[in-house]
């Protein structure tokens, strides 16, 4: 099976395209191979792109986490799908359209560098209501800031934001001193019973009006060095508490991105590489 590896500021991806001749009820289990990153390639997830008939510019995008859990969308895994489409030439133009389980999403060339790609991606309409993210205490919200979430005695107050998928945020004043203490917190929030499809978490500590920094609780990965859709999430939330400006720089490990909340869509412009080509035998 051919293959192609690429990443978005460590956010790294296998990519599949026409991916016809693979069994469906066999996607997970191929998703959970192919991303171990001791007896597989390695990666955050798996992409399946394929041609949409009758279209130059049109794919289908399907996303599988390391755990082999379908997600809906990946601002990251966009990036990649189009790095990898227009370096393959798919794409007539620097524009290409990807259907995904949440909804049409546009991607423009912004420039290109040998095998780095730089892409703005159109996320859609931020939703903040407990029906939409979703987030189930037993009563309706239209918005869900400063939420007080009681975990293991403690109280987090979360702030939710769906961009296509789920996202809970957590402000922080500085990060933890032990990677442990943020994983633990991550993965208790991820598997909350008030979060009936799970959901990712993000620990935001705003550095001044126009930018934050973030850490990463990917659902279904664990940390992951940056996310798209948690920087748009994480981004929203931030305007959304009156903390920064309708434009963003979101700091990660490995580098920045930009968030823009333009009137009722959010956009995103950001790094992808191609990392290499092969076969995958396993």
């Amino acid at each position: 099976m051919r293959l192609a590896k690429l990443h978005a500021l460590g956010n790294d991806f296998l990519v599949v395209e026409d991916p016809s001749r693979l069994e469906e009820a066999d996607l997970p289990e191929l998703a959970r191979r192919m991303c171990d990153r001791h007896t597989g390639v390695g990666a955050d997830g798996l992409l399946l792109l394929r041609a949409a008939p009758g279209q130059d510019s049109g794919y289908g995008f399907r996303i599988f986490n390391a755990d082999g859990s379908e997600a809906e969308i990946s601002g990251n895994g966009l990036r990649c799908a189009a790095a990898f489409l227009f370096h393959q030439g798919r794409v007539n133009g620097t524009e290409v359209v990807f259907g995904t389980a949440a909804g049409l999403r546009s991607c423009q060339l912004v420039k290109r560098d040998g095998h780095s790609f730089e892409i703005r991606i159109e996320m859609g309409e931020p939703r903040f209501s407990s029906r939409d993210i979703p987030f189930d205490d037993g009563r309706e919200h239209e918005r869900i800031v400063d939420y007080p979430l009681s975990i293991n005695r403690r109280v987090y107050h979360i702030t939710c934001v769906s961009v296509g998928n789920p996202h809970c945020d957590i402000f922080v004043e500085r990060f933890f001193p032990a990677r442990i203490e943020w994983h633990q917190i991550g993965q208790e929030l991820e598997h909350h019973p008030f979060f009936p499809h799970r959901t990712n978490v993000e620990f935001i500590r705003v550095l001044n009006r126009q930018e934050i920094e973030v850490l990463f609780w990917e659902r279904g990965v664990g940390e992951t060095l940056s996310s798209g859709s948690g920087s748009c999430a994480a981004a929203v939330a931030s305007i959304l508490k009156g903390l920064t400006e309708r434009k963003v720089r979101v700091w990660t490990s490995l580098g920045s991105l930009v968030v823009e909340w333009e009137k009722d869509r959010i956009f995103q412009t950001g790094p992808a590489q191609m990392v290499f080509e092969g076969e995958f035998l396993a």
